[in-house]
């Protein structure tokens, strides 16, 4: 099974990959730094030097509809920030 689920592209991570080679991915939730960086040197054939790790809880949702109050959770996930060595790249739109 994969450590990675997918990479994350949002205005904000492009900007820190152009400008400082950090990049984003959502990965498995008990996956920790060192699957994490030995799956994406595989994948991508980059060197990692540096992966930071976010916890995302899931937060308590709730509504009002014609049928009454709906409450639901939204989904709780895992994130990680791998900063990447000088002169590296990541090309995610390369399989397009």
């Amino acid at each position: 099974m994969s450590v990675l689920i997918k990479p994350i592209i949002t205005e904000k991570m492009t900007s820190l990959s152009e400008d400082l080679n950090h990049y984003g991915f959502l990965v498995v939730k008990g996956s920790n730094k060192v699957e994490i960086k030995k799956a994406i040197e595989e994948k991508y054939g980059v060197s990692v030097t540096a992966v930071r790790t976010v916890n995302y809880s899931g937060k308590s949702k709730s509504r009002y509809t014609k049928g009454g109050m709906i409450e639901g959770k939204t989904n709780s996930y895992k994130k990680a920030i791998v900063s990447v060595a000088e002169g590296d790249m990541i090309d995610f739109y390369s399989n397009i």
